[in-house]
Formats: structure tokens, C-alpha cells, sequence
């Protein structure tokens, strides 16, 4: 056994740091043959010389280090279930000290985190073999805290011992709850005392065999694989989007399952110990089945009828391979949302199907007005890239939107609603392009570098492709590109947005840097390749001067989401970068800048008042925040039951939310059997109550005394 001893002078204290840095237990946290702590000092060397040109200018100082500690350690272990409070305090000790060792490329922590990690995992497997030989008693009224964060780590061995049980007490009552329903058992009140024995036996092996797989990974993670994500909780503490990726896992981060990949067609994220996803790719496997929604957290994934494998803190390149698969098999997606109890969504793998992911729009009449419509919707902003440098005619969303809106303006409809929910972005190209169909040319955007210079992008087409009333429709989902779009409509006073409290609010810029093209120092090329950084390097701002950052776009006027107590957003990411302003752009403003656009806001109120699906929506909204407020959880069986069923009619994957664009409504309807898309895209967008209210709101701004139509030309700015 070798002791390093530390002595480290830093704010005037003397701290004296003694650790094991034993390595000669399980061989799976010393397979690595190749580890080189000449090629981490490298390393380290390369990433501080990167992170220097990060947008915030943030140092490398001790309230970094606290930052990366705080990332580290939750990614070390997120639910609080393997470390003791004196092993946590033993690495705590290092959390002033990040910097230093990120500075010298001298890393102590990552490597004192797996060598008590090698003492936790078989101590935590030892535990749970021994509480899982034992029947759980569900009669018993007793309830357990289920977020972590109001946790502290335990003291003893026995404290540990009773969060274990809660938790796989919990597990395994779920899982006998499904099982009873497999069995045709209406109630746990009607199964047969024989019977509910042996579905106890069977959901208790099921559950042990989860967490041994569970263990059996993280005994294989490697000492590389400790400071990897060592240096992933350093980029991290710069912003969210900031991310070191090895070698080996330059898909960990934002991985995107498409194309000849034949997945589900999500974007994932690592996050606390879950695989979070981010965004649902349009015309992918999983957009069509229509279930999984952004926000959402995977925790298990089963292939077909197999078993489920519990994802809970695998690493997302792992995770990922269980969800990837061929085309026409079935993935099955243990999911839990916020708010709701878990539930399984089946996905039949597929590649994208590029028709579903561009622009579709329909002339639709507003069943009261009887007034003529258009509808367009913009799933992503596209465009083919390498069509277009290779001299052919690719397409792409604007050109596509420019021509929904020719042949509006052919059938002299009333007015347009821009729908731009669940939209995460895409082409900057796109969002300049579309915006620009709505206003004479003039700036549309505001880019800031971290060395503080501005550029202003522009629309530099003075033709006006609509000049009819606009309202553009968006959610918490929609995000970047569109945040940009729908920005500038609303400064221009050109349209009104209409949608959730606020939009996503991704105001920022990365780029992905290769470390190895980044390392300048000769004779290195033993230590390649060193991996890439994305880094945050650029900044979005309004021409009003607003950034979409934090914030995101506040719409003109809010309708009830069930899903806006939820905490899904820029805003609700850990060190994500501040809203802010600088000087606006000199721009021209239509009609509606000068308009006080409260009584539209009234008037949409009174309406949302006496709809019963807003009323219903809104009543959906209140019990799920409530629930966020409740985290304890209930271990009784008939207790349970009777929560999970409350919670079906809430925990449908349809049924107006705006985190659901229109064409969720109703996926199966037998009427769409053998109609034309352009009939199942009109009776789709006819139900969504979100569209039929813009659609009212289009009514009342034909009542008002400006038309909006004319453009006022009216300079603000400089």
C-alpha cells in the first residue's frame, strides 16, 4: 500500500491530505493497460489552453473548482447510494483544489474517486443481496424520500442499508404492481395471498438480477473512464454545453440516433446519473410513434418482450447501444417524467423519414368564423449543406416556407399561424432566411464573441413574401433557431407569440474542437489522439438588444401548459450562462409595436377560461406541480395502485399538452385510414386546441382599429 501525502498552502490554510492509492483489488478498475499520467498532464494542459476562449471568460479559480467538484461528485454517485459521508468528506477535501490540480495536470481526485469507489460497489452489492433474500411486506404503511438532493450521504453502513431497502422496496413493488396487471388482477386487494406470494418472488428476482448487471458495469469502468469524466466536470462548470469528449465516446454528449444508425431518432443527454432526452429528431422512429417527449429521463430499456436493463448511471455511449438497434425491432423505454409515474413506450426502430421532418402547411376554416386560414409548421430548420456545396439545389426551410406562403397569399387567407413548437433549432442560414419572409430586409440577429465583438446577421431581401396577420405558436421545447425566429417577430412588432410561459431559452454558440489538431508541442503523437472539446464560444442576442439566453422568448400571450411546472430549460441547467443585454440594432417596426396588445391578452384569457380542454389542461398543470412539491413515496401496495391510477388519464401521452404539437393528437385515428395527408394534417391541426385559440386570436386582431398589414416604418435603434 503507497500513501501520498499533500501538504497544500491555499487562503491562508494549511490542509493536510492523506489517501490510499491502492489499485490492486478488482482488475476492471485497473485494466488500463495504456493509462499514462504523462498523456492526463497533457491533456489537461491542451483543455486549459481551449477553455481560455470560452464566451463567459470564467478563471480557473477556486469557485470553478467548487463547480466542478459539485458535477463531479453527483456524477460519482447521483443518487447518494454507494459513498459514506466520510469517503464523500475524504474527496471533499479537494474541492478548492480542482483548479490547481487542472492547472499542473497533477490530478489526485480522479484517482482517489475510483479507489473508493472500488471499497463502495462490492460493500452496496453485499447490501442489497443480503435485503433482497427477504419477501417485502407491501401491507406495510411506510414511505421513503425519492430526491436525492434533499439527501445527505449516509453515516453508517446501517443507514445505508435502509436507503437501500426503501428504494429496492419501491422498485420491486412496482414491478409486482405490473406483474399483477399481466396476471388479470384488477387490485393488490384481489390477489390471492398464494398468488401474491409468488408475483413478490418473481418481481424481487427480477429487480436483484437488475442492479447485478448494474454493479457488474460499474466494476468494469476503468481508471481512464475516472478521468474522463474527472475532466468532463471541469468543461461542465464552464456551462452546460461545454463538454470534454474522449477518444471513445465523441457521441456521449448530444448523441443523435438517425439515418443509417436505424435508432429511435432521439438526442440524448447524460445527466445525473439518467439519460435525459433532449430533443426528438422529426420524421424519426420515435416522432412518429409520438410518446417520448424532451424532458423525459430513460431508465431502462428492454429489447422486445426481454427483460428491461436498468440504465441508471451507465454511461450514455452504453446506454445508447442497448437503444440502438435494427430496423423493424422493437425497443421498449421504461420512462419516467416529471410529475408522473414511469411507464414503458414500444418504438419500432426505423430510419428518419426525411418527408416528416419538413416544412407542412394547409389552408384550414375556423369552425366558428368560418374564416379561411393558414397553417404552417416547421419541425426543425433544415438544410442539406453538402447538396448545396456540391453546386445542386438542396433543400431547406426556407425556401420550402416561402413557398406555403405564395400560395397562401394566391388564396387571400385571413391571417397565419407560424407553428414552431418542439422546434430545437438547426440552420442559423434558416432562421435569417424565414424570419426575413415576414419583413423588409434589415437585422435579424445580434452574434457576440467572447472577445465581445458584435455581428449583426441580416435579411438582405426587401420583398415581403406575406404581409397578412401572424401568430407564431411555441412551447418549452422550442429552442435556438426558432428562439431567434420568433424573437425577431416580436420586436419587429411583426406577429404575436402565443405559447408556454417561456421558450427553451438556448441563447449560445459551440463548436467542437479537436485536441489533437489544437496540441502544438512536437513529438506528442504517442499520446493521441487526446479526444474534442465543444465549447461554448458565441452568444445570441435580440435586435432589441435582449439576449434569448435564460429567458428564451416570453410570449404575448400564455396559454396553460401541463407540463410548465416542470424544470425543463436553460434556466434550470447547472452554471448555465446568464440573460443579459446590449446596445439594439436600428431596425423597422410594423403596427404591432405600437399597439397595446393587452386586450388581446384578455380576451384570450376569457376564451381559455370556459374551454374545457384548457380547463382540463390547466387542472392537469396544478396537480403535477403539487406533486413536484411531494417527493416522498408512498411503499404501499394499495396506496400505490390507487396513485398510478389517478395518474393514467394525466399520464397519457396525448391529450393537450403543449409540449405535443398537433400531430399527437391522434396518431390511430381510424378516420386517418384512408385519408390524403393534406385531410389528416387539417382534422389534426382542428383539434389542437393551442392552434384553434392562435387561430382566435388572429380574429381579434382583425378587429382592431390599426391594420396590421401596413408597415409603419417607424426607425428604432440606433
Amino acid at each position: 500500500m503507497t500513501f501520498c501525502l499533500n501538504t497544500v498552502n491555499k487562503a491562508g490554510l494549511t490542509i493536510i491530505l492523506v489517501f490510499s492509492l491502492f489499485f490492486g483489488g478488482p482488475p476492471s478498475l485497473l485494466a488500463d493497460v495504456e493509462f499514462d499520467q504523462n498523456r492526463t498532464r497533457l491533456l489537461s494542459y491542451v483543455l486549459k489552453k481551449q477553455v481560455e476562449y470560452h464566451f463567459s471568460g470564467k478563471e480557473i479559480n477556486d469557485d470553478l473548482s467548487e463547480a466542478a467538484f459539485h458535477l463531479y461528485l453527483r456524477q460519482l454517485d447521483s443518487q447518494k447510494r454507494l459513498l459514506l459521508k466520510n469517503e464523500v468528506d475524504l474527496l471533499r477535501a479537494y474541492r478548492n483544489f480542482i483548479d490547481d490540480e487542472f492547472r499542473s495536470g497533477r490530478i489526485n481526485l480522479a484517482p482517489l474517486g475510483a479507489e473508493e469507489l472500488r471499497t463502495a460497489i462490492p460493500r452496496a452489492e453485499k447490501i442489497v443481496r443480503r435485503i433482497m433474500k427477504d419477501p417485502f411486506d407491501f401491507n406495510f404503511k411506510e414511505d421513503y424520500e425519492t430526491d436525492p438532493e434533499k439527501l445527505d450521504f449516509c453515516r453508517t453502513e446501517q443507514e445505508l442499508g435502509e436507503r437501500w431497502r426503501t428504494a429496492l422496496k419501491f422498485q420491486t413493488l412496482s414491478r409486482y404492481l405490473s406483474l399483477m396487471e399481466d396476471e388479470g388482477f384488477a387490485t393488490p386487494a384481489e390477489i390471492p395471498a398464494e398468488a401474491a406470494v409468488e408475483l413478490e418472488a418473481q418481481a424481487r428476482e427480477k429487480i436483484l438480477k437488475r442492479h447485478e448487471d448494474y454493479f457488474s458495469r460499474l466494476l468494469k469502468e476503468t481508471l481512464q473512464d475516472h478521468y474522463d469524466r474527472y475532466l468532463n466536470a471541469i468543461t461542465r462548470a464552464f456551462d452546460p454545453h461545454t463538454t470534454y469528449m474522449p477518444p471513445k465516446s465523441k457521441e456521449d454528449f448530444d448523441i443523435s440516433m438517425r439515418g443509417s444508425l436505424e435508432g429511435i431518432g432521439a438526442t440524448l443527454r447524460e445527466e445525473d446519473g439518467f439519460v435525459k432526452v433532449v430533443k426528438i429528431i422529426p420524421g424519426s422512429a420515435a416522432d412518429r410513434q409520438g410518446q417520448l417527449h424532451a424532458d423525459d429521463n430513460i431508465l431502462a430499456v428492454a429489447q422486445g418482450a426481454e427483460e428491461p436493463v436498468d440504465i441508471t448511471d451507465m454511461r450514455l455511449r452504453d446506454a445508447v447501444t442497448l437503444i440502438r438497434g435494427k430496423k423493424g425491432t422493437e425497443v421498449r423505454l421504461t420512462v419516467k417524467r416529471p410529475g408522473h409515474k414511469s411507464f414503458v413506450i414500444p418504438i419500432i426502430r426505423d430510419i428518419v423519414v426525411i418527408e416528416e421532418s419538413f416544412v407542412k402547411f394547409v389552408e384550414i376554416e375556423d369552425p366558428l368564423s368560418k374564416q379561411r386560414y393558414g397553417y404552417i409548421k416547421i419541425p426543425s430548420f433544415y438544410r442539406d449543406f453538402e447538396m448545396t456545396r456540391n453546386g445542386g439545389g438542396g433543400r431547406n426551410s426556407t425556401d420550402d416556407t416561402r413557398k406555403a406562403l405564395q400560395e397562401f397569399r394566391n388564396r387571400n387567407i385571413a391571417g397565419l399561424v407560424l407553428d414552431l413548437r418542439n422546434n430545437g433549432g438547426g440552420a442559423l442560414t434558416d432562421a435569417i432566411g424565414v424570419a426575413g419572409l415576414f419583413i423588409e430586409d434589415g437585422p435579424i440577429v445580434q452574434v457576440r464573441s467572447a472577445e465581445g465583438k458584435t455581428k449583426v446577421l441580416v435579411d438582405d431581401d426587401a420583398k415581403v413574401e406575406y404581409l397578412g396577420p401572424v401568430v407564431v405558436l411555441v412551447n418549452q421545447f422550442s429552442a435556438s433557431a426558432s428562439e431567434i425566429v420568433a424573437g425577431a417577430l416580436q420586436d419587429y412588432g411583426r406577429a404575436i407569440i402565443v405559447g408556454s410561459e417561456h421558450t427553451h431559452g438556448k441563447g449560445t454558440v459551440q463548436v467542437v474542437l479537436s485536441l489533437d489538431r489544437a496540441l502544438t508541442m512536437r513529438n506528442m503523437q504517442q499520446y493521441l489522439p487526446l479526444g474534442a472539446l465543444k465549447l461554448t464560444t458565441q452568444k445570441f442576442y435580440r435586435v432589441s438588444g435582449a439576449s434569448t439566453q435564460s429567458r428564451g422568448v416570453v410570449p404575448d400571450i400564455v396559454l396553460p401548459d401541463r407540463r410548465q411546472s416542470s424544470e425543463f430549460g436553460e434556466k434550470h441547467l447547472d452554471y448555465s450562462l446568464p440573460w443579459d443585454t446590449i446596445e439594439p440594432v436600428r431596425h423597422k417596426s410594423w403596427s404591432l409595436a405600437n399597439l397595446d396588445l393587452s386586450d388581446l391578452a384578455v380576451h384570450s384569457q376569457n376564451r381559455v377560461a370556459q374551454n374545457e380542454e384548457f380547463v382540463e389542461i390547466q387542472r392537469i398543470s396544478d396537480a403535477v406541480a403539487k406533486r413536484l412539491e411531494t417527493t416522498r413515496q408512498s411503499l404501499h401496495a394499495e396506496t400505490v395502485y390507487h396513485e398510478w391510477e389517478a395518474l393514467k388519464n394525466e399520464d397519457s401521452p396525448h391529450g393537450g399538452m403543449m409540449g405535443s404539437d398537433e400531430e399527437d393528437a391522434d396518431k390511430d385515428d381510424p378516420a386517418d385510414k384512408d385519408a390524403t395527408p393534406q385531410e389528416q394534417l387539417i382534422r389534426q391541426v382542428l383539434k389542437d386546441p393551442y392552434t384553434l385559440e392562435a387561430i382566435a386570436v388572429l380574429g381579434d386582431l382583425q378587429n382592431l382599429e390599426s391594420p396590421l398589414a401596413a408597415n409603419t416604418k417607424v426607425k428604432i435603434g440606433k
